[in-house]
């Protein structure tokens, strides 16, 4: 298994309405950044494909209450994977974030994805941040 992260953000919001978000697949859509297209979602699970790269699948399958939210592969997609969204409160108002994308890829699959992969972490948490810092979400 090959473990990408994505850098830690701080938004300012309690760790309970961050895992509310987090929690409904149908949120993450806000998330994604403009390549990815073709997006179908349920609270518990979503599709989409990212442009000239790949189609996934993923379904919540695990709720930690306001610490984890575990995503696995579901369907379609070109390798098995879990992402985690990890959650650690500062204060009452205030909780840090992080994306943790563990990924069975071989070798080749490693040395092309990390980086695309690593970017795309970091997209949907700087998108996270951005919007809970202009709305009410």
């Amino acid at each position: 298994m090959v473990r990408i992260e994505s850098d830690e953000i701080t938004v300012e919001k309690s760790d309970a309405k961050v895992f509310e978000f987090l929690s409904d697949c149908n949120n993450l859509q806000q998330l994604m950044p403009e390549q990815v297209t073709d997006w179908q979602s349920t609270v518990n699970d979503c599709s989409f494909t990212i442009k000239g790269m790949a189609s996934l699948g993923m379904e919540i399958s695990e709720r930690n209450a306001s610490s984890q939210v575990k995503i696995v592969r579901k369907g379609k997609a070109p390798f098995d994977f879990i992402m985690y969204y990890n959650l650690v409160p500062v204060g009452s108002d205030q909780t840090k974030v992080q994306i943790v994308f563990d990924a069975d890829l071989n070798p080749f699959l490693k040395m092309m994805a990390e980086k695309p992969l690593k970017n795309f972490l970091n997209t949907l948490a700087e998108n996270y941040r951005k919007l809970t810092a202009s709305s009410a979400v």
